[in-house]
C-alpha cells in the first residue's frame, strides 16, 4: 500500500471512530426506545466499516 493510499485509509478510520462516537453519546441520551435502537444500528454498521477499514492497513 502506497503512503498516499495508507492516507486515506488512516482518515477513513478518524471517520469511523467520530462517528461511532456521536452515535454512542446518543445512545446514551436518547430516550426513545426505537429511535435509540435505530441509532444502535447505524453504530453497529460503522463499526463494520472500521473493522474493514481496519483490516486493509
Amino acid at each position: 500500500m502506497s503512503p498516499k493510499e495508507l492516507n486515506y485509509v488512516e482518515d477513513a478510520l478518524g471517520h469511523e471512530q467520530f462517528l461511532k462516537t456521536q452515535c454512542q453519546d446518543a445512545i446514551k441520551n436518547l430516550q426513545d426506545g426505537e429511535l435509540k435502537n435505530c441509532v444502535q444500528q447505524i453504530y453497529e454498521k460503522h463499526q463494520q466499516l472500521f473493522d474493514s477499514f481496519y483490516h486493509l492497513t
